[in-house]
């Protein structure tokens, strides 16, 4: 009979400090995060000097926290797990650095953890019956991908975006109608609340070439831009609501429908969300509603397990652990690391 495994897992790829303990991959014992969103919203975006520093002050107190909820201590958990990459390399350097570290000084494996398989692995954060194979979208701040999960350590990457991701877009239409940072949660909130005419204007959906898989935000980011310079220079008013409605509506289409073709075509039934756009209400109505007209299953975590947390990190190393695929100390920082891409 195999033992329960408890991995520490770190998180701290971009903006927010964070520990988990998660039993086989499935159960979180604890999840702690310390949030900088207010520190950054200061000046419009993440500052990586800031987060970095940021890091260091909050981590300690993290850890520690985590292992208090989880009523665990260093000597019970079965390896320590931590983001390597993509991400800010600063800040990647800081919860790697304090990982091997743990790992050193209590014996404990390490195990190297790919932020985006953090996210897809949230999906099976209290929910076992969830498996591969199924089609992902994944869908943050920094990354906007379509994936073909094969199995829990197997992904081929269908499409990505090209330029822009769908959070990045987000962000900076939400700056363009003075919403401030982060952008996704403020227009989802501003909709779901104020209301707006989804077909008030009708921005371009980038659809790339056929049968591509790809995305693409620069566009639609510059024809937001460009129609608010319009009405300014013309002093002809417009709706925020009906812009970020609109603006909304033109991303999620594009999102829902690509990954519909892509189950569609691959023969697959299950679709899954990850990443923090995922927590977005009107993307999860709109890829419901999807699923439910083909009859697919869609799973999409907890909001709390899609933003940038620990718990997923710790589920992507249970799957790594069982395998024995573990790390030396040397592992460095990687922040253009590809998903998939073994070191």
């Amino acid at each position: 009979m195999i033992n329960d495994v408890h991995i520490l897992a770190i998180e701290t790829s971009c903006d927010e400090t964070a520990a988990a303990v998660v039993k086989n991959g499935t159960c979180v014992l604890s999840n702690v995060i310390s949030s900088q969103i207010d520190i950054h919203a200061e000046f419009g975006g993440v500052v990586p000097e800031i987060a970095s520093r940021k890091h260091i002050e909050n981590i300690d107190y993290v850890i520690l926290e985590a292992l208090k909820t989880a009523n665990m201590n260093f000597d019970d958990v079965d390896a320590v797990a931590v983001t390597y990459g993509p991400g800010l390399v600063g800040a990647l350097l800081v919860g790697l650095s304090t990982a091997k570290a743990i790992s050193f000084a209590t014996k404990k494996p390490l195990i190297g953890v790919h932020h985006i398989e953090g996210h897809i692995c949230a999906n099976y954060i209290d929910n076992e019956d969830f498996k591969p194979p199924f089609i992902c979208l994944v869908v943050s701040g920094g990354h906007t991908h379509l994936v073909h999960v094969k199995d829990y350590n197997e992904f081929e990457i269908l499409g990505k975006t090209l330029d822009d991701a769908a959070g990045e877009a987000f962000d900076k239409v939400a700056r363009v109608i003075g919403l401030g940072y982060p952008g996704g949660p403020k227009i989802d909130k501003l909709v779901r609340e104020h209301g707006g005419d989804r077909k008030a204007i009708q921005f371009p959906r980038a659809y790339i070439s056929e049968g591509s898989y790809d995305f693409s935000f620069s566009g639609i980011k510059s024809a937001v831009l460009n129609y608010v310079n319009k009405c300014k220079m013309a002093d002809i008013s417009f709706s925020e609501n009906d812009l970020a409605a609109s603006f909304q509506e033109a991303v999620i289409e594009v999102l829902v429908s690509k990954a519909i073709k892509a189950a569609e075509e691959k023969k697959i039934s299950k679709i899954a969300l990850a990443g923090g756009v995922a927590s977005n209400s009107f993307l999860r109505e709109a890829m419901g509603k999807a699923c439910q007209e083909k009859s697919f299953l869609l799973n999409v975590p907890k909001p709390v397990y899609c933003t940038d947390n620990a718990a997923m990190i710790g589920s992507a190393a249970y799957y790594e652990f069982i395998k024995n695929r573990f790390f030396d100390l040397d592992l460095n920082a990687y922040p253009n690391l590809r998903l998939g891409q073994r070191l």
